[in-house]
């Protein structure tokens, strides 16, 4: 790794386009960990199916509990919801500053050709309706190329003196800053337009709805074997990799094949028990059991091998902040803040440790039979190796087996931190700060030494 993969992935994360992507994603990176508190809170503790509102019983003591998760529910509008506009200006203002032009108006530009591109408009009684569905996680693909386009283009665009509109000295900075940027920005805005228009003349619902689909029909056939549930995880990841959502794109596909067999399984548990599920391969009890600790990519093992051997000063702050909500399955916090979207140290253990404990869960319950499948429902935020102890009723070797695949999960991450610490400039590690610190230290000795002599 440390001659092949580690200098490519410098390389990659130097190019310009790349880093500005990974940058944006920073950014957002305290408005999306606040978010992940705010959700955490509110599933856990408001919701009736929560962790901590389960094991306190507070559904007894409160029978409308779940109402008071209105007061936090608006949180994630204005946060997760939005997120794609975030991110469709980041990265344009991102690639405006490496061109070293008007960043602002590049920024907001971006975001302008991203809701031109955006899925067309509803008209219902009257009334203008805009869906929301690609204004979160959903549209960060098409937010990305939005901002990259408009990033690489307006500033040499802008550069052009005959598109240049010169202002009076005495026009205010701001003012002669907007008109100068003003024909670039039409010719930008119209080829969105045009563009948008040629695309709807295809697909009336627009970019978002074309690469949905393209992602979404090729998985419709699989059916309810081990086959199918691997492909679908590394679909997945692959997906949250380019900054889609893939578990929300992923979501409607895994509802069609796997909810027929998941409701014919709490049947059968309502009236005989866990026992002899009929259904024993089903996204809920491979994936969502037993390779989903700390959210998609098993990434509460990436956690824990953060603490252990990352000397990365950025690293391990992150991996900090995000551990609880990591603990229950919220990992937005390490997607953007560390970021693993469109990070080539983190994507190879980041599709490949779900697949392996998905085989890990595959062999524990239908090859050797060793503990029954865990097809009880459960919260998504309770802990993860947790849950094979609680989806089967409490059995104790499958407890077990939850700690086995965590363990399993930290040892898939643990050479790809130690390849991150390779990447990272000299101050971000404390192992160089203290050998810095000794340099320095011994140099003030050599020259004290030389005094003496002297």
């Amino acid at each position: 790794m440390e001659k092949h993969i580690v200098p490519f992935a410098t390389k990659l994360n130097e190019q310009r386009h790349i880093a500005a992507i990974r940058d944006a994603f920073m950014y957002t990176f305290p408005i999306t960990m606040a978010a992940s508190i705010v959700i955490l809170i509110n599933n856990l503790v408001f919701s009736k199916q929560g962790f901590i509102a389960q094991i306190l019983f507070l559904p007894k003591f409160f029978p409308h509990l779940e109402d008071a998760q209105r007061l936090l529910n608006s949180v994630t509008n204005g946060t997760m919801n939005i997120l794609s506009i975030f991110i469709a200006y980041l990265v344009a203002r991102n690639l405006a500053k490496y061109f070293k032009a008007d960043d602002m108006l590049v920024g907001l530009t971006g975001i302008a050709v991203f809701m031109i591109m955006y899925t067309p408009s509803i008209m219902k009684g009257g009334v203008t309706y805009l869906p929301t569905t690609y204004l979160g996680a959903q549209g960060l693909f098409v937010a990305m190329l939005c901002g990259g386009l408009v990033g690489e283009f307006l500033p040499k665009l802008t550069r052009i003196k005959k598109l240049q509109i010169k202002m009076p000295d005495m026009v205010p900075p701001a003012v002669a800053r907007s008109f100068n940027g003003l024909i670039p920005i039409v010719f930008v805005i119209m080829a969105a337009s045009i563009l948008n228009f040629l695309i709807q003349l295809v697909a009336p619902q627009g970019i978002n709805d074309v690469i949905y689909k393209s992602i979404q029909t090729p998985l419709t056939h699989i059916g309810v074997n081990i086959y199918g549930v691997i492909i679908i995880a590394i679909v997945q990841n692959l997906l949250w990799l380019v900054g889609i959502h893939g578990p929300n794109t992923l979501n409607a596909l895994r509802s069609i094949i796997f909810t027929e067999a998941d409701m014919s399984n709490q049947t059968y548990i309502n009236l005989h028990g866990v026992v002899g599920v009929p259904h024993r391969v089903t996204w809920g009890i491979l994936n969502d059991v037993f390779a989903n600790m700390g959210g998609s990519g098993m990434t509460l093992g990436l956690i824990i091998a953060i603490f252990l051997v990352s000397r990365r000063k950025d690293y391990r702050a992150i991996a900090k902040l995000a551990f609880v909500p990591g603990l229950f399955n919220i990992n937005e916090p390490l997607m953007f803040g560390l970021p693993i979207v469109l990070n080539p140290i983190m994507a190879i253990p980041f599709v490949l440790t779900p697949v392996v404990n998905i085989l890990v869960g595959y062999f524990v319950t239908v090859v050797f039979n060793w503990i029954p499948s865990p097809a009880i429902s459960m919260s998504w935020t309770t802990p993860g190796p947790l849950m094979p102890f609680i989806g089967t009723g409490g059995n104790l070797l499958g407890l077990v087996i939850g700690f086995v695949c965590l363990a399993i999960s930290v040892a898939m991450y643990f050479p790809f931190v130690l390849a991150a610490n390779k990447m990272a400039v000299p101050d971000d590690t404390e192992e160089d700060k203290d050998t810095t610190e000794k340099i320095e230290k011994g140099a003030k000795d050599e020259d004290i030494n030389g005094t003496v002599e002297a």
